[in-house]
């Protein structure tokens, strides 16, 4: 029996005559047709997707999972806002967000019981635990969080053959400063290098490091205005030192360390007024001494591949403030010679107090990026002065440092969001850990942390940083790229959204304001709500179920 049992002839348009057969047939293929248009319509990618939303506010919540597919709200006071997520439209692959390896940061978990110091790290590292850091830098010869002024050669040694990273490795005294005098340390033998290996044994870390030299040893400078503290390295020295890095970077790679990247010096600008060690280097002696020493240095020794520098130790030049970057790093740049060694640029995000009324130097990273497109871009530091006597509730009011007044939370926030929205592929803060005091260095320099420690008492705590940048390392995974988003500009509302090699997407947004806002997203086919709080950030995870 066929579909359809017509027994009578029909007549087409033309009033031929069409046999019930014919008539049939025409009738079946044309179903047949529809039915597999229907069936061969592109199906959303995403259908399946569901949203975790996760915030951190002023009025308490750390990273709290507030909702999964939260439903709109039916209030006509809330301000709602729209954004369409782009996900094919991509933009800078993100390597990763963390914070620093210092000796001050091993100082302070030597001080505390072993258990705690390995939960401490899973808190740290873990992507699952914690807030999975992923990129993290440290520091060649001491810094201004070290316990002393040090080097890994002993003075007047021109033929490095007393080259040791042993400093890096021996433990503490008790002895180094005043401000370690009198506390007791559980594990005297633990340091840097302990730490940085401990850090990657956490179950799931992963994580690169960027290693940048404060200052070389004070008799290979001149101008000096205290030890290794301001200065310049004599251009004599510029061989002696480029291979005094190379070697560092080999023995840390003999204790198990590879390292990802490597700046010729820090905040290079500083030749005379830093209060910590220092070394100053003009765009021109940067250039030279990459050119002609470093670079060819790095490559003779096998950690450097000029036929692809993403192969092997990346060098980025610079690594200061990012208001004055494209002005320094011009030097490198349009040196062809120069420029083949260097991979990207590192800078910083201070003065903190000029970042808001410089819209956070969006034009210096549009230009950056613009006029130097195939170089990376990470940001390497960043930190405040620590207000001891409210850690906390600093971060989301007023507060008064070297730098002067802003508000730390709102500015690390619109920070980081304007960074990545500007080309910028990964963001580290200064220190890890630090006490509770913002100890120990040999300065009067007392900096905040993500987690702060009481040497005396044990007591760990986690700052609202440390909860602000799980929002970005947590959820923005190494591979990840930053995807379009359409929305409209709402004044104290900024967000940001990238896509994970597994498909998942992170929208990250911040709302300073002091009104709740409705932030509808759309992906595809579908429409995922979230009410974000007064001053808070929320990462709205979308992933398959």
């Amino acid at each position: 029996m066929t579909i359809f049992n017509i027994k009578k002839k029909r007549e087409n348009y033309k009033g031929e005559s069409i046999q019930p057969d014919i008539l049939n047939f025409t009738w079946l293929k044309f179903l047949v047709m529809s039915i597999a248009l229907v069936s061969c319509s592109p199906k959303s990618a995403y259908q399946e997707y569901v949203s975790d939303v996760y915030q951190t506010s002023e009025a308490g919540d750390n990273l709290k999972l507030i909702a999964s597919d939260g439903a709109k709200t039916t209030s006509s006071e809330v301000k709602k806002v729209t954004l369409e997520l782009l996900p094919n439209e991509e933009f800078q692959k993100y390597y990763g967000f963390g914070a620093s390896f210092t000796e001050s940061s091993a100082w302070n978990l030597a001080t505390i019981p072993v258990e705690l110091r390995k939960n401490v790290l899973t808190k740290l590292f873990s992507p699952t635990e914690g807030a999975g850091f992923t990129l993290t830098r440290t520091h060649i010869n001491s810094s201004d969080y070290s316990n002393t002024h040090y080097t890994y050669v002993e003075e007047g040694d021109e033929d490095l053959s007393t080259f040791s990273i042993q400093e890096d490795m021996k433990g503490f005294s008790g002895d180094e400063n005043d401000q370690v005098h009198g506390i007791e340390l559980i594990d005297p033998n633990y340091d840097l290098i302990p730490m940085i290996l401990e850090a990657s044994s956490i179950l799931g870390a992963d994580f690169k490091i960027i290693a940048s030299p404060w200052s070389p040893p004070s008799w290979m400078k001149i101008g000096e205005t205290a030890k290794m503290t301001n200065g310049t390295l004599l251009p004599k020295y510029y061989g002696l030192w480029a291979k005094y890095l190379s070697k560092y970077v080999s023995a840390y790679k003999e204790k198990g360390i590879t390292l990802w990247g490597l700046t010729p010096q820090n905040e290079p600008l500083h030749a005379h007024d830093a209060a910590w060690d220092s070394n100053g280097f003009t765009p021109e002696q940067g250039r030279d001494f990459l050119r002609d020493h470093l670079g060819p240095q790095l490559v003779k020794d096998g950690h450097l591949k000029l036929d692809d520098l993403d192969a092997g130790l990346r060098v980025l030049i610079y690594d200061h403030n990012k208001s004055t970057m494209n002005d320094y790093v011009a030097a490198t740049y349009r040196d062809p010679e120069a420029s083949k060694y260097a991979w990207g640029t590192a800078f910083h995000w201070y003065t903190n107090s000029e970042l808001k009324e410089n819209n956070w130097y969006a034009n210096e990273l549009a230009e950056l990026e613009k006029t130097w497109p195939n170089k990376g871009m990470i940001h390497t530091e960043s930190s405040i002065d620590i207000d001891a006597n409210d850690p906390i509730g600093q971060y989301w009011r007023a507060s008064t440092d070297y730098a002067g007044t802003f508000v730390p939370f709102e500015t690390y926030a619109y920070d980081i969001i304007t960074d990545l929205n500007h080309g910028t592929q990964g963001y580290i803060e200064w220190c890890s850990i630090l006490s509770s005091k913002g100890q120990p260095n040999p300065y009067d320099n007392f900096n905040s942390a993500p987690v702060l420690i009481n040497p005396v008492t044990d007591e760990v705590t986690y700052t609202p940083l440390y909860y602000l940048l799980s929002h970005f390392s947590k959820f923005i995974r190494p591979d990840a790229h930053r995807i379009g988003v359409k929305g409209e500009e709402v004044d104290g509302l900024i967000y940001t959204a990238a896509k994970n090699p597994d498909g998942s997407i992170a929208v990250v947004v911040f709302n300073k304001n002091k009104e709740v806002h409705e932030v509808s997203i759309a992906l595809d086919t579908k429409t995922f709500t979230s009410k974000i709080a007064p001053r808070s950030v929320q990462t709205i995870h979308l992933r398959s179920k």
